[in-house]
């Protein structure tokens, strides 16, 4: 166990024929006892100053290990938005083809269909202008015959007839 102050100040010791000058020793010893009174006074306070830093200590270590966790929790929380980003954007990007896939479909669709119309427009053209050709070559055979002078003449004799009936 420490001595303490009082442990310094009480203790006698014995005396001798040629022992210390007893002033000297009581001074010496005063003076040891103010020391060690502010010794131990500093110990106390450093003492009480080791547990207010343990307790700050403590309360920052607890301030890290929840910045800590904030941070482990705000990185996995921005992996999960980036993976959630990313399949989502993997999503847009497949319904964008499947779109483009059926447009293009429709497209080429529509195009076949046209090019059939075309082709069958081109046919009926053909076949209206080879019916058209023969109906004007008939016309102009039929302009070209000598039945025409036939007809002005027996229109004319039956003009001349009719005036003779009527007469």
């Amino acid at each position: 166990m420490p001595l303490t102050p009082l442990d310094i100040h009480n203790k006698e010791f014995t005396r001798s024929f040629r022992g210390y000058d007893e002033d000297e020793v009581n001074e010496f010893l005063d003076q040891v006892i103010k020391d060690y009174e502010i010794v131990i006074r500093e110990k106390k306070e450093l003492k009480e100053k080791i547990e207010q830093m343990n307790e700050k200590l403590s309360h920052f270590t607890n301030i890290e290990e929840t910045l800590n966790k904030s941070i482990l929790i705000a990185q996995e929380t921005a992996e999960e938005l980036k993976g959630n980003a990313s399949k989502e954007s993997k999503l847009i990007i497949k319904e964008a083809e499947k779109n483009a896939d059926r447009i293009i479909n429709e497209a080429l669709s529509k195009s076949r269909k046209i090019s059939i119309e075309v082709e069958e427009l081109k046919k009926q053209a053909k076949v209206f202008r080879t019916r058209l050709k023969m109906l004007v070559e008939a016309q102009l055979d039929m302009i070209g015959t000598d039945d025409w002078e036939e007809l002005f003449e027996v229109e004319m004799g039956n003009d001349l007839e009719f005036a003779k009936q009527e007469s």
